[in-house]
């Protein structure tokens, strides 16, 4: 059993890894829909159904008119929730992507040359391991979002963010978690490059005269998918809950439905008895963040080598 088809059927084979994929596929889904929603809305002048309220329908408790009630504004409490799905996967793929290819890049040049370009590696992958990553990343935040960056720099800030259309506290989001996600990446790379680069399809490949690029390309990277797939699922689950907490304090994403905002608001009115809006960003989070988890570590098994033996 080998290729991707091998690697999904064992995916499917078990009870539990086979939910988490579906869950993990309905919320795939439920993000492109969003997405598409979004940007017909965009296009056709029109407000999205999760700002659409009624001031005199608020604080309405769940019903067959509003599965999951409205919030302070009339705001459907579960057309929020299933925007915020679109935020999450947003902020989970980029924010791991960055993260991968940093992790990737650093860790196989540090194993594959060594000498300097691996001492460099270990210094940097050492400092960052040092820091804090939530703090960092809260920090990062502020320095983005709160008008601490010199006015050349905040202007050219705000222009990327919309010229991408990304809410700017999305963007900090995104470059604050792939600054901060590659270390242990980096660190089993390191270890992998350095191992596989002394193996005889390798030395054989020097010896014809394969250039650099091709080695590391052609026989090298292949050797480390398994690795990268499965961080960057785990990665991915990671991203979405630092963004739930960065934006549940006011530094994340605030311009977009976000289930760290539906959290903060709904937090205010647990003591009036308002629990809907804070239970309905809860379970849509622990939903997608346990599928991912699952899969991540169905995946580990599904692709390291030693494990399958």
């Amino acid at each position: 059993m080998s290729g991707k088809g091998g690697i999904f059927r064992r995916l499917m084979s078990g009870k539990t890894s086979a939910l988490a994929v579906c869950v993990l596929a309905f919320y795939l889904v439920v993000g492109a829909a969003t997405e598409c929603h979004v940007a017909y809305c965009h296009l056709t002048g029109t407000t999205p159904v999760y700002k659409r309220g009624d001031m005199s329908e608020r604080y309405q408790p769940p019903s067959t008119g509003h599965w999951m009630g409205t919030d302070y504004a009339g705001k459907d409490v579960f057309w929020k929730a299933v925007f915020g799905v679109r935020t999450a996967l947003r902020v989970g793929f980029v924010g791991s992507a960055i993260a991968s290819v940093i992790g990737l890049t650093l860790g196989v040049a540090a194993g594959y040359f060594g000498g300097k370009v691996d001492s460099f590696a270990v210094w940097l992958y050492s400092v960052f391991a040092s820091i804090p990553t939530l703090l960092f990343i809260l920090a990062f935040a502020l320095l983005l979002r709160r008008g601490f960056l010199s006015p050349k720099l905040a202007s050219a800030f705000d222009a990327v963010s919309e010229a991408l259309g990304t809410d700017p506290g999305m963007m900090a989001l995104y470059l604050g978690i792939g600054m901060t996600g590659w270390v242990g990446l980096c660190k089993v790379a390191r270890g992998e490059a350095a191992r596989l680069k002394n193996a005889a399809y390798i030395q054989a490949a020097r010896t014809v005269g394969v250039s650099t690029p091709k080695i590391v390309f052609r026989h090298l990277l292949p050797n480390l998918l398994h690795i990268v797939i499965v961080y960057f699922t785990i990665r991915f689950a990671y991203a979405i809950m630092t963004e739930v907490i960065v934006s549940y304090l006011g530094l994340g994403v605030q311009l977009e439905p976000s289930w760290g905002v539906m959290i903060a608001h709904g937090q205010q009115r647990l003591w009036r008895g308002v629990w809907w809006e804070v239970a309905a960003a809860t379970s849509f989070m622990f939903l997608l963040v346990l599928s991912l988890h699952v899969i991540g570590d169905s995946l580990r098994d599904a692709l390291d080598p030693r494990l399958k033996r």
